[in-house]
């Protein structure tokens, strides 16, 4: 691994920070975590001190107040990158209340990056989404397929929030920038001390498949079976989270290799498994590697949704050397353990 030492994780509390967090320290980085828990438990720093054996530095801010922000850097001393996770990730919440995304997700990314300027801070690992894709007419999706008419307001502040850095970029910036585009994460850590636990009713499927599961929550609701796919239901590429964490520090091995060449445009990966299931086929994968059922009933489609995709990875394999290695099963009960353990 080149020489790099710290790397600032805006929004590490949060599901993928955190798992990012633990990949980070396990390959010999130091993460300094900036988070307001607006969307995160302080929890979350127990369970990772119980996999690293000590809490990470941690900074309780919101990346959209400058001045508080700027005083975190400048008291982590020299950092070598950021890892830019901080932002709202509801479809549905955006398409009912846009403007807390357009307010949170564009501003904290405008910050981070006026931020990353003032102290030349040397590089960048966005977190983006497959939702600037739309809703793609050739699958798998390529990473030089041209931005489709976004779903949602959630994301459209990801689309932006590229531009943003091409932009900066283009304006002769000397920041190395990398840009993954992930496609549904799921899952947990294997020792089950960190994992997927939103606040309030969960938006994203295997939590609220878990939770339904284990009786906590009422039936799952399966939004729409009438989508033109094999079952009616939609299709996402679920990949596991820690393979997904994995794939943070094979982008800053990346920049750092290519440091001192002026991008044009930062680098974009895909981060899937290259095959896409639907809903139907996660509930009888769940149902099927835990011996749980899970009740469900059918809904109307829920506004924002993405009728099927799946990513090409042939890129990330190529030019990053990473792959995802754990399978749908491994997720599913990953997913599973952490819920009953959370319960505990």
């Amino acid at each position: 691994m080149p020489d790099i030492r710290k790397v600032i994780v805006t929004g590490g509390c949060g599901y993928i920070g955190s798992h990012t967090v633990v990949e980070l320290a396990e390959a010999g980085i130091e993460p300094i975590i900036v988070d307001n828990l607006s969307n995160s438990r302080i929890e979350v720093l127990d369970g990772l001190a119980r996999i690293l054996g000590k809490r990470p530095a941690f900074f309780q801010v919101n990346c959209c107040d400058t001045g508080s922000f700027q005083n975190a850097i400048k008291a982590s001393g020299k950092i070598d990158g950021v890892i830019h996770f901080a932002a709202f990730k509801s479809v549905g919440e955006s398409v009912r209340n846009p403007l807390k995304y357009y307010s949170n997700n564009l501003g904290a990314m405008s910050e981070t990056l006026v931020a990353m300027e003032e102290f030349g801070i040397p590089r960048l690992i966005f977190s983006s989404s497959c939702s600037v894709y739309g809703n793609p007419d050739v699958l798998p999706v390529t990473e030089d397929r041209l931005l489709g008419n976004p779903e949602s307001p959630y994301a459209i502040t990801k689309q932006v929030c590229e531009k943003m850095l091409m932009d900066l970029l283009t304006s002769g910036s000397k920041m190395d920038a990398v840009i993954l585009r992930y496609f549904n994460p799921i899952g947990a850590h294997p020792s089950a001390h960190i994992g997927e636990l939103p606040i309030g009713t969960p938006e994203n499927l295997i939590p609220y498949v878990t939770q339904a599961a284990a009786g906590v929550r009422p039936p799952l609701v399966v939004y729409g079976n009438d989508y033109d796919t094999p079952d009616g239901t939609c299709i996402r590429d679920y990949i596991h989270v820690v393979d997904l964490a994995r794939a943070h520090v094979f982008a800053l091995n990346h920049a750092i290799g290519t440091a001192g060449v002026q991008f044009a445009r930062p680098e974009i990966f895909n981060l899937g498994t290259g095959k896409g299931n639907s809903v139907m086929e996660v509930i009888h994968a769940f149902e099927k590697s835990t011996g749980k059922t899970v009740p469900f009933r059918i809904g109307p489609r829920r506004a924002g949704d993405v009728v099927k995709i799946y990513a090409d990875v042939s890129k990330a394999e190529k030019e990053m050397g990473w792959k995802a290695a754990l399978t749908l099963e491994d997720a599913l009960k990953d997913a599973w353990r952490w819920e009953k353990r959370s319960k505990e």
